[in-house]
């Protein structure tokens, strides 16, 4: 039977792999859509661009709804903060992601360059979007957010809507943004043929460039200029959820404690420079489908660098440190996180199954030829 502490743990793993399958799925529709004016340039072209993802987009937010409710559901506090205090962040990046599903569906309904158009605009929109927002996020995180707790355990948020755009949060932003096309290209590049797999490739080299530049340069102002968080006081892991009761400090370049004290750890960060170089390497020999595993493993590396990085904070507080939400403290009960467990056992396998199933059998090059024979029943 597993104890409180071994269960804290396991969930801040099973939430750290939800993340990595949401941003390895979605990611890669993200980045196909953010893609789509670059690589395609004719009506057909777009068409063979969104029919590589038409038969999975819709199954690959399931990652998205299943790391969404598990955060709920687990880190309670970590929702509800979070919610409060990037309210309009969340709400223009749901926004977003409805017009992605409306793009695909209603596009190629009528035919008519304009109507197209402006539904290819949604598509691009509807990718790009969430993709920065969520890397503006993740930069926000590493410097504190500026909340606290009252005596009842009413969360208070003082920042601002504009004071999320900083430049580590940009430069975050930018770093989702290229994992994100760097990810779709090499899905392109395995998927399609002809003109759109040779600019999916140079795309894909193009945007590995940008993210091992981006990555490399916020790796530096963690180091040099941000103030990372430290627990000071003595920490249970066994106690229940008491968030505001230790004590907390910080001081710069403090978010790599983790990595100095276990230099093994120093392969995540590495895995994920190298990965993004081999993914650009192996689109150029077009060995599409080592470039698509070699980028959804710089993924991986990317994120698991930062939950590392963070590691055993979740949501630190810029306004008063003690209050920084950690995987210790800002979890459900014992019993929750014992029934979520054997809830997800159970239902993320079948879920990882039947998505390699669906891949499997609808596996295929995408052709301008394939749209043109089914230009009614295709996207």
């Amino acid at each position: 039977m597993l104890d409180y502490e071994e269960l804290k743990l396991i969930w801040w793993l099973v939430i750290g792999i939800l993340m990595i399958g949401f941003a390895v799925t979605d990611g890669m529709d993200m980045g196909v859509g953010g893609l789509l004016p670059f690589v395609a340039k004719n009506d057909n072209e777009r068409r063979v661009v969104i029919n590589t993802i038409g038969a999975h987009w819709d199954g690959n937010q399931v990652w998205f709804i299943t790391a969404g409710a598990s955060l709920f559901a687990a880190w309670p506090m970590v929702y509800a903060t979070a919610f409060s205090g990037f309210y309009f962040a969340m709400m223009l990046t749901l926004f977003c992601l409805f017009l992605r599903p409306l793009g695909f569906d209603y596009r190629s309904k009528i035919d008519s360059p304009k109507w197209r158009y402006n539904w290819d605009k949604a598509i691009f929109v509807g990718s790009m979007v969430p993709s920065l927002v969520f890397g503006i996020a993740f930069g926000n995180l590493l410097q504190g957010v500026p909340f606290s707790f009252d005596e009842l355990m009413r969360v208070t948020y003082t920042g601002s809507f504009f004071a999320l755009f900083n430049p580590l949060a940009l430069l975050s932003g930018l770093v989702s943004v290229s994992m994100m096309l760097l990810h779709g290209a090499t899905w392109l590049s395995l998927r399609t043929d002809a003109d759109v797999a040779a600019r999916s490739v140079k795309a894909a080299q193009i945007f590995a460039g940008v993210l091992v530049v981006c990555f490399s340069l916020a790796g530096v102002m963690i180091w040099q200029s941000v103030d990372g968080f430290i627990i000071t006081s003595v920490i249970d892991p066994l106690a229940q959820a008491q968030p505001t009761i230790k004590t907390v400090t910080t001081a710069t370049g403090a978010w790599l404690n983790n990595f100095q004290q276990t230099p093994i750890l120093w392969l995540l960060p590495l895995t994920g420079l190298s990965m993004a170089i081999f993914s650009a390497i192996f689109a150029t020999l077009r060995k599409g489908g080592l470039a698509f595993t070699a980028s959804g493993l710089s993924i991986a590396g990317i994120i698991l660098t930062m939950g590392t990085a963070m590691f055993p904070f979740v949501m630190p507080s810029s306004s008063v440190p003690n209050h920084s939400l950690t995987l210790w403290d800002a979890v459900s009960s014992e019993t929750t996180l014992t029934l979520m467990l054997v809830v997800a056992a159970i239902f993320v396998p079948i879920i990882l199954f039947y998505t390699i199933w669906c891949y499997r059998k609808m596996w295929r090059v995408v052709t301008i030829a394939e749209i043109e024979d089914n230009s009614h029943s295709a996207y």
